[in-house]
């Protein structure tokens, strides 16, 4: 997985893996993108849909990656749904998630 990452890596900013137990997965990944989301657990369907629509949706208005993860985190408990704390956020060294902005939208 690695290296097909490192093959595109200069393209790619954010690798999401949305899936049960993929921390280790986003963990390597951030080696070579600048961010990558994954998660230290299973994840329930319902959980994994609304964290990543809120993510996305963030993204999209233009917050970094690190509010708009923070956003979705969050989001997950206006929900009631407690798994919250399932997803992780790596970032490469030397950047900060905070700075990592994917779209400006136009003014």
């Amino acid at each position: 997985m690695a290296v097909s990452i490192a093959t595109v890596a200069d393209h790619v900013r954010v690798v999401f893996f949305n899936t049960c137990y993929s921390r280790a997965q986003a963990q390597a990944a951030a080696q070579y993108v600048d961010v990558a989301i994954g998660m230290n657990d299973s994840i329930e369907d319902v959980a994994a849909r609304v964290f990543s629509a809120q993510f996305y949706s963030a993204v999209g208005f233009g917050y970094s990656v690190q509010r708009a993860f923070e956003q979705a985190k969050a989001r997950l408990m206006l929900e009631d749904i407690p798994e919250e704390n399932t997803p992780e956020l790596f970032v490469r060294e030397g950047l900060s998630a905070d700075e990592v902005v994917l779209v400006r939208p136009e003014q």
